[in-house]
């Protein structure tokens, strides 16, 4: 079943702190993306480990699976805008529409250990391409389809929002899962001590 569109604008976490996943872009610039990219690569490969990757945890969520497959095109997309922005001036982005993506690539039916190795190459990719850009390059600009403006920074800073915010979703459903189950097991323990008594 196709996930709901998100026709969000996620702009705005460029003003403020996003409440969900706690990432304050303010603090980021194309210098830090190669450590927090890095950082967060083995979490990734750890999540698509998990039995239930490739279960969702409801209709209206993506599984562990379809978010690895959405970052990995994500680190792809925005490393071909950096290169864009580097040399090109005044560069325009071509419309991505990351549902549809996700349906005509058939991402929940991909493979984990595939997604898994495809995911870490990209995202040393673009964390190479990130160490890469000079402070002096930080406000050469570009635009997306949709007429919103970025520069090296800001593009920066949106980008390693939604890739935060992506592996957030995906740890916080796993301690939501374990805490469901651990309740699960603390009823039947107490169901059981019940009929021996």
């Amino acid at each position: 079943m196709p996930i709901i569109p998100d026709n969000k604008d996620w702009t705005w976490v460029l003003s403020r702190p996003c409440p969900e996943c706690g990432f304050n872009a303010s603090a980021a610039t194309p210098a830090t993306v190669p450590g927090i990219v890095a950082g967060m690569l083995p979490r990734w490969r750890a999540a698509l480990l998990r039995p239930d990757a490739q279960e969702r945890p409801d209709d209206a969520t993506w599984s562990v699976l379809e978010y690895a497959c959405h970052v990995r095109d994500v680190f792809t997309l925005f490393d071909q805008r950096l290169a864009l922005m580097l040399t090109e001036d005044d560069a325009r982005f071509e419309n991505w529409d990351q549902d549809l993506t996700a349906i005509e690539k058939d991402y929940a039916n991909d493979d984990p250990a595939r997604v898994s190795a495809a995911l870490t190459a990209e995202g040393e990719q673009i964390a190479r391409s990130f160490a890469h850009v000079g402070e002096e390059q930080w406000e050469r600009k570009g635009t997306r389809s949709n007429g919103s403006e970025f520069t090296v920074l800001t593009l920066a800073q949106y980008f390693l929002h939604d890739v935060v915010h992506h592996l957030h979703d995906v740890e916080r459903e796993r301690v939501e899962r374990e805490r469901v189950e651990g309740e699960r097991v603390d009823g039947e323990r107490v169901d059981g001590e019940r009929v021996d008594g």
